[in-house]
């Protein structure tokens, strides 16, 4: 009688096991199936750019979304970076959002992901109404320049969930404003369980690897990780689970495509590590020309790209405060620079695309 007792325990639980490992099976299946496949691979953020005035040039704006659906990216993203968060009026990027949801609709290959962030939560669900007025793929946001405590972050993204209606990205670092906490993974984890809407992270807060394997390690529940930080870790955190970048680099569309493409297929070693290798000499530049990193010298390429029409940005006041009125200058290299700039960027010659749209911006 032990001996049936001892087997039939063993049945029970065998069949219990295989009935949770089967649940937990089906749980995962239906999660995976939940990431939208639209938001995947590199979405570049645009960089906003500004007529001789320092206003918003909406046509530049539009076409440089045009050249990045040229350029083949999955997508793209705005209002996102400094410049086109912290620097333009409430009236400014949501007129951006229409003039892209207007051109995205001829797009052949970009998924539109538009920027919601805000001050507190009533600002950012003002742009998140908008949004989903204006139906894009995706949208995404960043912790409130009001967040102190992870409780706010919480209650901030349940409140853009009660209203986002697709995909939402989170990034994981504020503006220069925010104070706050770096928000947890198991946050993250928490939102993308309660909300099948959530669990899409840019990842850019330290310390990134270790956050970046915790991360990857949670999918299906988190749907998506996405590197950062300007795509210098692009190639490792690619080998950990990452599926995509989101970076202000979109003058380089047509070269994360190809990259991406070798990268997700897992073809040509050699060819992924030259091109990641010939990006970082170009992105090294951002140390020592003026401008910073993600911005400065790119507008030089954006003009040779023939998408820009000059190199005006808006800036950042006194100890990166965002001033009342617009402070605006166009940015001077000297001849030496830009000779350095063009030598670096010949190293990407195999890998440019053929017969880019000019949009007639040098004759401008």
């Amino acid at each position: 009688m032990k001996s049936s007792a001892h087997h039939l325990s063993r049945r029970q639980l065998l069949g219990t096991a295989l009935s949770g490992a089967a649940a937990l099976w089906n749980e995962q299946r239906l999660h995976a199936a939940d990431a939208d496949p639209r938001v995947r691979g590199p979405f570049p953020i645009l960089s906003t750019p500004f007529t001789e005035s320092g206003a918003v040039d909406y046509e530049v704006l539009a076409n440089q979304a045009r050249f990045v659906d040229w350029g083949g990216c999955p997508g793209m993203i705005w209002p996102q970076s400094g410049d086109s968060v912290d620097l333009l009026t409430m009236e400014e990027k949501l007129r951006g959002m229409e003039v892209l949801a207007e051109t995205s609709r001829s797009f052949k290959t970009s998924a539109l992901c538009l920027g919601v962030q805000g001050r507190d939560t009533a600002e950012m669900l003002v742009y998140a109404r908008h949004a989903e007025k204006l139906a894009p793929a995706a949208i995404i946001s960043r912790p409130p320049d009001s967040g102190r405590t992870e409780e706010d972050l919480r209650q901030y993204w349940r409140a853009l969930a009660e209203v986002a209606q697709r995909p939402v990205i989170f990034q994981t670092t504020g503006g220069v404003a925010y104070k706050g906490p770096v928000p947890s993974v198991k946050l993250m984890i928490e939102l993308a369980k309660e909300f099948p809407h959530f669990g899409y992270i840019k990842e850019e807060a330290a310390p990134i690897i270790a956050r970046t394997r915790e991360l990857c390690a949670a999918k299906p529940v988190i749907r998506r990780v996405f590197s950062a930080r300007g795509a210098h870790g692009w190639l490792f955190e690619s080998h950990l689970g990452t599926e995509g970048l989101i970076t202000e680099r979109a003058v380089y569309a047509d070269v994360l495509t190809r990259l991406w493409q070798l990268m997700d297929s897992g073809q040509d070693a050699d060819t992924v590590r030259d091109i990641h290798a010939k990006l970082l000499l170009l992105f090294n530049l951002g140390q020592h020309l003026p401008g910073g990193d993600l911005r400065g010298f790119q507008l030089h390429l954006w003009k040779k790209r023939g998408v820009f029409k000059n190199m005006i940005s808006r800036q950042y006041g006194p100890g990166r405060s965002i001033p009342d009125k617009p402070i605006f200058a166009e940015l001077a290299l000297t001849a030496d620079e830009i000779a350095e700039i063009d030598f670096r960027f010949e190293t990407l010659r195999p890998y440019l695309k053929p017969n880019p749209p000019r949009f007639d911006a040098a004759t401008r």
